[in-house]
């Protein structure tokens, strides 16, 4: 469990190096400078992010997601409880949504990044499956569900964090659920 000082100095090293990478770039930036600018050893960098790409990477939203799938009605078809179970997630989100357009900005326009993004979503996407298939969903249906849902998501999320646009990020992100749904047509 992260004590309330704990969670503070993350959240300072996350600002930091978010700071440091909008101003002078990802691969310019180093954990040293980015320990020295909040004041900390990179020592407790190393503490609270197991890489510099951690601090970009790293998403507490993701691992909620298979459990709010979970926690629908597994009678359902898997693409309506996987749209049921974002939309019920995103009613939980408490991620600041500028630091998510930073973070998400910032992943998006570097190769090495944008590919631990694409990572962290086929972990998601492999949790989501294991939930619907645990719940007896066909393997094909549980996949395609899964992914449909997660790739119109980035699609949105990226879109989102690269424009100016003041729609909030949840907003956005029904959306696309309303999309893939069928809901938009």
């Amino acid at each position: 469990m992260t004590t309330g000082r704990s969670a503070r100095t993350r959240a300072l090293l996350q600002e930091t190096a978010l700071g440091l990478f909008a101003e002078q770039g990802y691969d310019e930036t180093t954990v040293e400078q980015i320990a020295r600018a909040a004041g900390v050893s990179h020592m407790t960098f190393f503490r609270h992010f197991a890489t510099k790409d951690a601090v970009v990477l790293d998403d507490g939203f993701d691992p909620a997601i298979a459990g709010a799938v979970a926690a629908t009605e597994a009678s359902l078809p898997p693409l309506t409880r996987v749209c049921d179970g974002l939309r019920a997630a995103l009613d939980h989100v408490d991620v600041p949504a500028d630091d998510v357009r930073r973070r998400v900005r910032i992943a998006s326009q570097h190769p090495t990044l944008r590919m631990g993004m694409y990572a962290n979503t086929e972990a998601t996407r492999e949790a989501i499956v294991g939930v619907l298939r645990e719940d007896g969903a066909d393997e094909l249906a549980a996949r395609v569900a899964a992914a449909a849902v997660l790739a119109a998501l980035t699609v949105a999320l990226q879109e989102w964090s690269l424009s100016d646009d003041k729609t909030p990020m949840s907003s956005r992100l029904r959306a696309a659920l309303a999309v893939v749904d069928g809901e938009a047509l």
